[in-house]
This record gives structure tokens, sequence and C-alpha cells, in this order.
């Protein structure tokens, strides 16, 4: 099947994750405050943007990201998700041991801390929404 597609390149990474959250004040403030991210762009109960290195981490309310756009000048089509996402932070070993010790005096539960089958570290908490959220070493996906 898809020998009958033209080619295209293949995506070097991803310029934008999502996560979901219905009360984004709370939610964007521990992205802020606790995880220390700058913010960008926001509108009022609809989304707040993060930036995350070169990429942006957008936070949305799936309340009113799943309504129409009435704007000509930026149809987005309606999305959403409900439920828990996931998203997962690179850091090393040291990096994964301070933020540790950072979530923990700010109140927030480590729900696992181990070490994978290959040796990397990962440690996980969730934000306020309820997205699972995951400190990993990036050689956890090294490739050979």
């Amino acid at each position: 099947m898809t020998s009958d597609l033209p080619p295209a390149p293949v995506p070097r990474r991803a310029l934008e994750v999502a996560l979901y959250a219905t009360d984004l004040d709370t939610c964007a403030a521990f992205y802020a405050d606790v995880i220390g991210l700058e913010r960008g762009p926001a509108v009022e109960g609809r989304h707040v943007f993060f930036h995350l290195g070169e990429d942006m981490l957008l936070l949305f309310n799936p309340d009113a990201s799943e309504v129409p756009t009435d704007n000509p000048a930026l149809p987005v089509p309606p999305h959403g998700a409900r439920g828990a996402g996931h998203l997962c932070l690179a850091a090393e070993r040291d990096e994964i041991a301070a933020w540790t010790r950072r979530l923990r005096a700010a109140g927030v539960e480590i729900e696992a801390e181990f070490d994978w089958p290959n040796g990397a570290r990962s440690i996980y908490c969730r934000d306020p929404a309820g997205n699972s959220l995951e400190f990993a070493e990036p050689r956890l996906w090294a490739r050979g």
C-alpha cells in the first residue's frame, strides 16, 4: 500500500505536544511555577502554551478546543482528548535526582521511580489535571 504513495521527508521531531486540562489556571501554574517552563501565547479559558526548548507544550481546555473555530484566518480543526495524557521530559540521571527533590518539596507525589532494563532512569508524577509526567534519561530510547 505505501509503495503507491509519493515520497515525503521523514519528520525529524515533534514541534508541538499537547496535554488537556479543564482547569487551565491550576495546570498552567504547575508547568510555570513547579516545572519552570516559560509561558507563551494564551487565550483565557482555551489554552496556555509553554516554550519547551525549541518546541512547544500546548495545554488546552478540551471543552473549548472541541468547538469549531469561527476565525477564517486560523481554520484549526477542532480537537481534544479526555482522560490522562502522557509527557516525558528528557533529563540526565543527576537532573532526575534534582527533579525528585523539587517535586517532593512542591508536594507532588512521585508515583514511580526505577531503572529500565537498559539502565535508563525514569520518575513519574501527575500534573494537576491527572496527566502522567515522566522525567527520563534520553538513553531510554537510544538506538542500537
